[in-house]
């Protein structure tokens, strides 16, 4: 009679033993590109703490069988739908529904919304600089006199982060040294609500009875709704979208249609919800 020695981890085979480690990788390497994902569909609210949150979650859930198969399969899904999104036109459709574009009319005001800086640099965004380029052609076009401008919260970015405000108030003062729009800013501003309740403020102690309101076509129809909601009378006029091509000719510019209308879709969902309360 032969004796087999006893079992041990020894004996497995050299695949099974790595499994667990094998697994860990899995999970690290689908939270990588999730957290690529993430990063640019999340915009300011992606954080490093945050990424860094979605690998650890990622890894640990690769080092257990059925987490592990729950997270392949829940990747599968998101790389189904982003394969569909990105290889056909599906959401020029669901992207044109979020414009609201208006003819411009006369006007007390011409409301110029925040669109973001980028505070390394200290340059205004291209969304910025292409609302703030709308609002002045309609100034130059006489639809009204005067403009406002936003200045963004302590809430947003560092604490050293350059004022947008400041930013396009330097800009139009470039452009016209001399007899160019009077300029008021909406201060201490975080969301839409926000500046939608400086704008409230500003028409009840100046009597404006209508505003243009400019921003980017994507963030138009929901941010006209807002003021409408404050009892404000706005004509939507937005600017150019200059990110990417609407018309979504190529997968470059259907990755920024998923991030717009997610960023959009989350947005009327916190509003449902009872939103940002304002501040």
């Amino acid at each position: 009679m032969s004796l087999r020695p006893p079992f041990s981890s020894t004996s497995l085979p050299l695949e099974r033993r790595s499994s667990p480690w094998r697994g860990i990788l899995t999970g690290a390497a689908v939270g990588s590109a999730l957290g690529v994902l993430a990063a640019f569909l999340g915009e300011v609210r992606a954080g490093v703490p945050a990424l860094l949150a979605l690998l650890l979650v990622c890894t640990v859930a690769g080092a257990f069988t059925w987490t592990r198969c729950a997270l392949l399969w829940t990747s599968g899904v998101i790389a189904a739908l982003l394969a569909a999104c990105l290889l056909t036109p599906v959401l020029r459709a669901p992207l044109a529904a979020l414009t609201l574009a208006q003819a411009p009319v006369r006007a007390d005001v011409i409301v110029v919304l925040g669109g973001g800086v980028q505070c390394g640099s200290a340059v205004l965004e291209a969304s910025s600089m292409t609302r703030l380029e709308r609002g002045l052609e309609l100034w130059r076009a006489g639809y009204a006199p005067v403009m406002t401008v936003s200045e963004q919260s302590g809430l947003i970015g560092p604490a050293d982060c350059p004022k947008m405000s400041a930013l396009e108030r330097a800009q139009i003062t470039a452009l016209y040294p001399q007899g160019g729009p009077a300029v008021l800013t909406l201060a201490n501003v975080t969301t839409t609500k926000d500046e939608a309740a400086r704008v409230r403020a500003y028409a009840s102690a100046r009597g404006w009875k209508r505003m243009l309101l400019v921003t980017t076509p994507s963030h138009s129809r929901r941010a006209a709704g807002l003021f409408r909601a404050n009892g404000l009378d706005v004509v939507s006029v937005p600017a150019r979208e200059v990110r990417f091509d609407s018309t979504l000719p190529l997968p470059g510019d259907r990755l920024w249609a998923i991030r717009i209308l997610a960023y959009e879709w989350l947005s009327r969902l916190k509003n449902a919800l009872g939103g940002t309360p304002e501040r």
